[in-house]
C-alpha cells in the first residue's frame, strides 16, 4: 500500500522535474542572455555542477581497477580467429551488464534517495542479495571510496544543508559514525555498498532523483567502456562513439523507466551469467583489473 510519505515524495519529484523542464524552456527562451548577466545564488547550475562532477572519469572511486567482469567474459569469449574483432562481443556484454546493474541497484538506489533514514537496512539487504563474492567486495570498494570523496572533497562545500535534505545528512553522518565505531566489532560494521550510498549522497547534493539514476547508470556504461579500451578492445575514438550514441542514450533512460518503481524486495539479477564471469575474474591465469 502506498504511504503518505510515498505519495508525497512522489509530488515532490513531479514537482522538481516540471520545475527542471520549465527552468530549461526559460532558458532556451533567453538564449541570448550572458553567463555574466544571470543570477548568482542556488539554482539548478548547482545541481549541473555536481552532476558534472559527479560523472567525471577523474571521481576517485577506484573504477578504474574494475572490469565489472568484462575482462574474464572476454577470456571466456575468445574469438575463433586471431583476426576476429571482439568488438561484438563487447556491446553484448555491455548490454547485458547495464541491464544487471538496473535490476539490481536502481530499486536501492532511488530507495536511499527517498528515504534516507533507511540507509543501514537498505545496505544490509543489498549485501543480503549479492551473492558474487567478486561483486560484492567491488561494491563495497566503491561505495567507502565515495564516503571518502565526501569527506575530503564535497563535505566542506555543504556546511549549510537546506531543508529538504538535512535528513539525508543527519542520516549520511548517523551512517558514517555507526561504520567508525563498528570497526571495534565486525559483527554489526555496515558493509557501504555502492548504490544505497550513491542515492543517500546525490540526495544529500539536492540533485534530483531522476538525474542521479541516470547518471548511477552512466558512469558504470563509461567504465565498462573504459575497460574495453585498456582490454585493447575498443579504440578510444570508438569508446566515445559508444558513449554518444543514442542507442546508449535510449537504453540508459529505459532501464531508468523499467526500474523506476521497482520496490527493493523485487530488485534481483535478470542476467546471472554476468554472475559467472564476474566471479570467475579471479580464476584468470593473468589479469590487468581487480575483478
Amino acid at each position: 500500500m502506498t504511504t503518505n510519505n510515498d505519495h508525497r515524495q512522489s509530488l515532490e519529484d513531479e514537482i522538481a522535474d516540471l520545475e527542471r523542464r520549465l527552468r530549461d524552456a526559460k532558458n532556451q527562451l533567453k538564449g541570448t542572455q550572458t553567463p555574466a548577466s544571470r543570477p548568482l545564488g542556488p539554482s539548478s547550475d548547482d545541481a549541473l555542477h555536481t552532476l558534472l562532477l559527479l560523472a567525471d572519469s577523474a571521481l576517485p572511486l577506484g573504477s578504474f581497477a574494475f572490469s565489472s567482469g568484462l575482462e574474464s567474459f572476454l577470456a571466456h569469449h575468445r574469438p575463433s580467429l586471431p583476426s576476429q574483432s571482439q568488438v561484438p562481443s563487447f556491446h553484448h556484454f555491455l548490454r547485458l551488464s547495464i541491464c544487471t546493474l538496473a535490476s539490481t541497484a536502481i530499486p536501492y538506489v532511488i530507495a536511499a534517495y527517498r528515504d534516507p533514514s533507511l540507509i543501514a537496512d537498505l545496505d544490509n539487504d543489498f549485501d543480503a542479495s549479492t551473492p558474487c563474492t567478486v561483486a560484492r567486495r567491488a561494491s563495497i570498494a566503491q561505495g567507502r571510496a565515495l564516503l571518502a570523496v565526501w569527506d575530503r572533497s564535497f563535505k566542506s562545500q555543504h556546511g549549510n544543508p537546506a531543508a529538504d535534505t538535512a535528513e539525508a545528512l543527519s542520516a549520511l553522518k548517523d551512517f558514517q559514525v555507526l561504520l567508525r565505531a563498528s570497526k571495534s566489532n565486525a559483527f554489526l560494521a555496515p558493509n557501504a555498498h555502492l548504490a544505497p550510498l550513491w542515492g543517500l549522497l546525490t540526495r544529500v547534493l539536492g540533485l534530483p532523483l531522476q538525474d542521479a539514476v541516470y547518471v548511477f547508470l552512466f558512469s558504470h556504461a563509461r567504465t565498462v567502456t573504459s575497460a574495453g579500451v585498456r582490454a585493447s578492445v575498443l579504440g578510444p575514438y570508438q569508446a566515445q562513439a559508444v558513449l554518444a550514441s543514442g542507442e546508449l542514450r535510449e537504453r540508459l533512460w529505459s532501464c531508468v523507466e523499467e526500474y523506476w518503481d521497482t520496490p527493493v524486495e523485487e530488485a534481483g539479477q535478470n542476467a546471472p551469467a554476468v554472475d559467472l564471469w564476474v566471479g570467475r575474474h579471479e580464476k584468470l591465469y593473468s589479469r590487468i583489473f581487480n575483478s
